[in-house]
C-alpha cells in the first residue's frame, strides 16, 4: 500500500499532460524528418521549401495550443520575472495565442540553427532541460514537466556519447526541430516563455546572428560575421570546434544559474 501511495504521489498528473508534450515534440520532429528525407531522396540541399516548412511548423504549433487549452493545461497566465514562480499576470487571449505560436516556431528554428557543429545543440539542450527539471521540482503541478524534461535531458546525454566531436551520429532536422519543440513547449506550459531569453541565451544568439547577417547584407551588401550562425564565425576565426562547443556550454550553464536567480526559486 505504501509503495502504491508513493507511485501515485510521484505521478500526480493526468496522462494527457504528458501526451501534449509528446505530440508537440513528435510533431516538430516529423516536420524535420520530412525535411531530411527530401534532402536525401531528392538530393536537394534545403529539403522543404521555406514556406512549406513554416506552414508545417505552424500547423504543429496551432495543434499544440488548441489541444493544451482545451484540456486546461495551458492558460494565459505568465510568471512575473524576479517575483518568484507564484506571481503571475494574465495576457489577453488575442495576444497570448499568437505569442505562444511565435515562441514555439522561433524556438524550433533557433535550436535548428544551433545544430551546426558536433555536440552543440544536444549539449546546450541537455543543460536547458536539466534547468527545467530543477525548476519543475518547486511546484507539484509541474510533476509531468519534471519527468518529461528529465527524459529529454537523459536522451540528450545518451546521444552526446555518439554526437560529441568527432561525431558518429547526427540528429539532423528531425532531432533539432523535435528538441526545439520540446524546449519551447516546456517553457510555455511552465508559464515562463521569457526564461528562454536567459536560460536559452545560446539559442537566441544563434538566431539573432543569422537575422543580423541576412538583414545587414540586404541593406548594406556587407557581412557582419564571417559566417552565420555565429558558431561558424568563431570557427573561421581560428577556434577549434571543441572550444566553441565548450564555451557555449559554459555560457548556457551560467545563464541557467542566472535564470534560477531571476525566478527566485524556493525548494520545500
Amino acid at each position: 500500500r505504501n509503495k502504491k501511495y508513493k507511485i501515485s504521489a510521484i505521478l500526480s498528473f493526468n496522462y494527457y499532460e504528458i501526451i501534449v508534450l509528446v505530440i508537440v515534440t513528435l510533431g516538430f520532429g516529423a516536420v524535420g524528418f520530412i525535411d531530411d528525407f527530401i534532402k536525401i531522396s531528392k538530393k536537394r540541399k534545403d529539403g522543404l521549401y521555406w514556406d512549406q516548412k513554416m506552414i508545417a511548423l505552424l500547423v504543429v504549433a496551432v495543434t499544440f495550443v488548441i489541444y493544451a487549452m482545451e484540456k486546461g493545461i495551458l492558460n494565459t497566465e505568465i510568471i512575473v520575472p524576479f517575483m518568484g514562480v507564484d506571481y503571475t499576470f494574465n495576457l489577453p487571449i488575442w495576444f497570448f495565442v499568437p505569442f505562444t505560436i511565435l515562441v514555439l516556431i522561433s524556438t524550433t528554428n533557433a535550436v535548428n540553427l544551433t545544430d551546426g557543429i558536433d555536440g552543440l545543440a544536444a549539449g546546450v539542450t541537455l543543460i536547458v532541460m536539466v534547468f527545467f527539471t530543477i525548476v519543475a521540482m518547486t511546484r507539484s503541478e509541474w510533476d509531468y514537466i519534471k519527468i518529461f524534461s528529465s527524459i529529454v535531458a537523459g536522451g540528450c546525454l545518451g546521444f552526446l556519447a555518439f554526437n560529441i566531436h568527432p561525431a558518429k551520429v547526427f540528429m539532423g532536422d528531425t532531432g533539432s526541430l523535435a528538441l526545439g519543440g520540446a524546449v519551447g513547449a516546456v517553457s510555455i506550459l511552465m508559464q515562463m516563455p521569457w526564461i528562454l531569453l536567459i536560460a536559452g541565451i545560446i539559442y537566441v544568439i544563434e538566431a539573432l546572428s543569422v537575422l543580423i547577417q541576412v538583414g545587414y547584407f540586404k541593406y548594406k551588401g556587407k557581412r557582419v560575421f564571417k559566417m552565420a550562425p555565429i558558431h561558424h564565425h568563431f570557427e573561421l576565426s581560428g577556434w577549434e570546434e571543441t572550444k566553441v562547443v565548450t564555451v557555449f556550454w559554459i555560457i548556457t550553464l551560467i545563464s541557467c544559474f542566472i535564470g534560477m536567480l531571476v525566478l527566485r526559486l524556493k525548494f520545500y
